[in-house]
């Protein structure tokens, strides 16, 4: 994602990237990933689309829009039969 952040020159949410990175963390310019974020096994496709709708709903959760397709750099917009801005497997 950083590579296709920087290929495009989204400069703006680069340095969103770089300012949320935690100072401890020599290793890295930007955090893309949440501290404490631990990964968990997807069993089956079932509960692969509930942590899909779960994604897609934290911007809404969090008020940034109001609907999840709304946020420009998410999937939900491909769900939607919309083109994003990034192409994906669909499940």
């Amino acid at each position: 994602m950083i590579d296709y952040l920087q290929v495009h020159h989204v400069d703006f949410l680069l340095e969103r990237l770089r300012f949320t990175k935690k100072a401890h963390k020599k290793d890295r310019v930007y955090q893309f990933w949440q501290e404490g974020v631990h990964a968990e096994l997807i069993l089956n496709e079932s509960m692969m689309r509930e942590k899909l709708v779960y994604i897609h709903e934290n911007p809404v959760k969090r008020g940034y829009v109001e609907r999840a397709e709304h946020w420009r750099y998410f999937s939900a917009q491909n769900y939607e039969l919309k083109r994003g801005l990034i192409e994906i497997d669909e499940w």
